[in-house]
């Protein structure tokens, strides 16, 4: 086992840090907030989960969450449930709709970033970025 090289962690971390900045940036402004995409992207990858759950993985306070959670219910985003298991808890899924508005972000991100690739980066560039997201992947699944 190689020795922990902390220089190359740090210029890792501030490179996937910067570049999930500037994704987040490019954002269609009319869209969704970030903590709405965040719950989303939390009940897609997670599936029906309490709003205590939903605030602790997303490190919010629950009162935080409530209004937010009002709103997408509103808007059809998610869908609120009574726990079997207790009354008293609500469930919470995303619907078709919040589906749909997770897929345009992660599109409209994607976009972005395939033309930011295009017009910056060589061939050999993106070669070379298509092997460090392997890695990256392999690195967070470990």
């Amino acid at each position: 086992m190689a020795d922990p090289d902390p220089d190359l962690a740090r210029v890792v971390r501030e490179g996937v840090g910067r570049l999930n900045w500037r994704m987040r940036a490019e954002r269609d402004r009319s869209g969704q907030s970030t903590l709405v995409l965040a719950v989303l992207s939390r009940l897609h990858r997670a599936g029906t989960q309490t709003p205590k759950e939903v605030s602790d993985g997303e490190k919010i306070q629950p009162q935080s969450l409530t209004r937010v959670l009002a709103a997408m219910e509103r808007d059809g985003l998610v869908s609120r449930r009574p726990d079997p298991a207790d009354r008293r808890r609500s469930l919470l899924d995303i619907t078709e709709q919040g589906l749909t508005a997770l897929r345009n972000y992660s599109e409209e991100r994607e976009r972005w970033l395939a033309a930011a690739m295009a017009e910056t980066l060589t061939e050999t560039e993106r070669e070379l970025l298509r092997l460090a997201a392997k890695v990256m992947m392999r690195l967070a699944d470990s």
